[in-house]
């Protein structure tokens, strides 16, 4: 039985049944929850490695239960995967903006669902091996341990994928890193998102830390300036 344990959040009980089969088929341990204020205690309770959570559901939907574990000191850096039948841009960028790390359309294909989380685990555990846990460039300090950004010391909210964004540009100053690498790296090449998705993530990124640190290479991507 594998160590994986995922939680299913969605009020559709066909598609709890034929997600949770296809899970467990691939061994992963599976626990559900039906609405989303269910799903918040659930994660607090078994502190799942991947949450799947459907979008719109009655008492809390999938957006503001992200936003709930996101606030819970004990389940912030869960990996969360919005399932939708919503395709379009901005509904994306809204789930991604709630803290979500990935999008799933549906229906729900298994072998797509399954590669898609495998993608998932691999892009966090390739994050948690990384050597270099704290990065503090001028007035900068990006933590990777603790998820954090300070600016003079001063703590900066960002959510999960804002913050990976950051960590990936400061890890390597006057890199310049192309939209393709950054949307593999950080998104993972799965992920199938809108263009806009990684300009509206620098452009907020720069509104939280200034515009000074972050340049634009026309034509080919993004790299961090050190101060």
């Amino acid at each position: 039985m594998s160590e994986t344990t995922i939680l299913l959040v969605d009020d559709d009980p066909d598609i709890r049944e034929i997600i949770s089969f296809n899970l467990r088929k691939e061994g992963y341990n599976v626990e559900i929850a039906k609405d989303g204020v269910q799903g918040v205690e659930m994660c607090k309770k078994y502190k799942p490695d991947i949450v799947l959570m459907d979008v719109m559901m009655p008492k809390m939907d999938g957006m503001e239960a992200c936003e709930a574990i996101r606030a819970n000191l004990e389940t912030k850096d869960t990996l969360i995967a919005f399932l939708s039948a919503r395709g379009e841009d901005y509904s994306q960028l809204a789930g991604f903006d709630a803290g979500g790390d990935d999008y799933i359309a549906k229906p729900i294909r298994p072998k797509i669902l399954i590669s898609r989380i495998k993608a998932l685990l691999r892009r966090n555990n390739n994050t948690q091996d990384n050597n270099t846990q704290l990065f503090e460039l001028g007035d900068l300090k990006i933590d990777l341990e603790q998820y954090q950004v300070l600016k003079s010391g001063i703590p900066i909210e960002m959510p999960r994928k804002e913050f990976e964004l950051l960590y990936l540009l400061a890890s390597k100053p006057g890199k310049v890193f192309s939209r393709d690498s950054i949307m593999d790296k950080v998104w993972g090449t799965e992920v199938i998102v809108g263009g806009r998705t990684i300009d509206v993530h620098i452009r907020k990124i720069r509104e939280k830390i200034g515009n000074e640190y972050i340049k634009t290479v026309k034509g080919v991507g993004y790299k961090f300036i050190r101060e």
